[in-house]
Order: structure tokens, then sequence, then C-alpha cells
């Protein structure tokens, strides 16, 4: 079965949304740097650390992890920076 939405591999990279990781004091150095962006196709990246098989037994009953997805952690103060960012609905 198709899936409605794929992420496509040849997007690009616009803008950061919400601060640095560095801003928000959640890094030390540029390693391990919790972020969101924003891609030129208007879909979103997330750079977190990789808790899948942490949370996969454990995910509520009607969320599931694809073969091909990652459950992705990353602070809430990262997520809360970027909200003005974000366009509402």
């Amino acid at each position: 079965m198709a899936r409605v939405w794929e992420a496509d591999p040849a997007a690009s990279f616009r803008r950061r949304l919400g601060k640095s990781p560095q801003a928000l004091e959640v890094t030390e150095d540029r390693d391990g740097c919790p972020d969101i962006w924003e891609l030129d196709n208007g879909d979103i990246a997330v750079i977190g650390h990789d808790l899948t098989d942490v949370y996969a037994a454990r995910l509520p009953t009607d969320a599931t992890i694809a073969e091909d997805e990652r459950l992705v952690v990353i602070p809430g103060r990262t997520l809360r920076a970027a909200k003005r960012d974000i366009a509402d609905a």
C-alpha cells in the first residue's frame, strides 16, 4: 500500500526553526546538537537522540513506527523556541 506522504531525500535545508542548540544551551559544542529545520519543500527535519528501540514497546495504541522511521527525542525547550517560527494550521 502506498503512503500518502513520503520524505523527499532531495530536499535542502531552508532555515532553522527556533534558536541554535548553542543559544538554548542544550549542547556544549557542535557534536550532538538537537535541532529543528524547515526544508525547502516545507517538510521539517528534526535532529535528536534516536530512542526508537527504547520507546517501541511503549507506544500508544494509535501510534506506530514503520521500519524506515525512527522515534527521535529533542529537548522541550528546542521545540518551544521554534514555536514562533511555525505557522498556524
